[in-house]
C-alpha cells in the first residue's frame, strides 16, 4: 500500500504516546515495517497527531533524537511484553526506562496569581520525545495497567490502551484484525473444521 510522501503509513494511530511509539513497528501484507528506521520516518512520527498533541511544535528530527527514541521504544517493548503477561517489570527493562526518564523532569512552580504551574525540562531537546513517551508509560501504568494490551491477533505486533467501558477490547482495530478473526471463524464453521 503506497502513501503520499510524509504521510503516516501506520495502520493504528491515536493511541497514548507510549503505545503510539511501540506502534511505529507493524506487519501487513507486505511484511514487517519500522517507521523509525530513518530520520525521515522520525520526522513523520514527530508530526503525527498523538505526538504533536503531547510535544507541541515538533522537535528537530535528527539522528540523536532518533537514537534516544529507539532507546525508549526498546524499554517500552519489554515493559509491554511483561504487562501482557501480567508479570512485574524486570529490573533490566525498568532500568532502561529509568535511564530515559533520568534525562528530564517536571519542574513545579507557583505561577502568577498563586496558580500552580508545571514545565518539563530535559537535558537536551533531543531527549524530549523519548522522555515524554516514557513519562506517558508511567501515567498508563499508574492509571490502569490492565488496559495496556497487545492485539489478540498473534500475527499482529500492535498495542492499544483499552478505553472501552467494560474493558473487553481484543483487537488493535475491528476493521483490520477483528474482521479477519471473524472471517476465519466463519470459514471454520462453514467448512466444518
Amino acid at each position: 500500500m503506497s502513501h503520499p510522501p510524509g504521510a503516516d503509513p501506520r495502520p493504528l494511530t491515536g493511541e497514548p504516546l507510549a503505545l503510539d511509539l511501540l506502534n511505529t513497528r507493524w506487519i501487513d501484507g507486505d511484511g514487517p515495517h519500522d517507521l523509525l528506521d530513518s530520520v525521515a520516518g522520525l520526522a513523520v512520527w514527530l508530526t503525527s497527531p498523538p505526538v504533536r498533541d503531547h510535544l507541541g511544535p515538533a522537535p528537530f528530527a535528527d539522528r540523536a533524537t532518533l537514537d534516544r527514541l529507539l532507546l525508549a521504544r526498546t524499554a517500552l517493548d519489554a515493559l509491554a511484553a511483561s504487562a501482557a503477561r501480567q508479570d512485574p517489570a524486570t529490573s533490566d527493562s525498568a532500568d532502561r526506562l529509568n535511564e530515559v526518564l533520568s534525562h528530564g523532569r517536571i519542574r513545579r512552580t507557583l505561577g502568577p496569581g498563586g496558580a500552580p504551574a508545571s514545565a518539563v525540562e530535559v537535558d537536551d531537546p533531543s531527549w524530549a520525545p523519548a522522555w515524554y513517551a516514557a513519562e506517558n508509560w508511567l501515567h498508563l501504568v499508574a492509571e490502569r495497567p490492565d488496559r495496556i494490551r497487545p492485539c489478540a491477533n498473534h500475527a499482529c505486533v500492535l498495542h492499544f490502551y483499552d478505553v472501552s467501558k467494560n474493558g473487553t477490547r481484543r483487537w488493535c482495530s475491528m476493521a483490520g484484525c477483528g474482521n479477519r478473526a471473524k472471517a476465519q471463524r466463519h470459514y471454520a464453521r462453514r467448512s466444518g473444521a
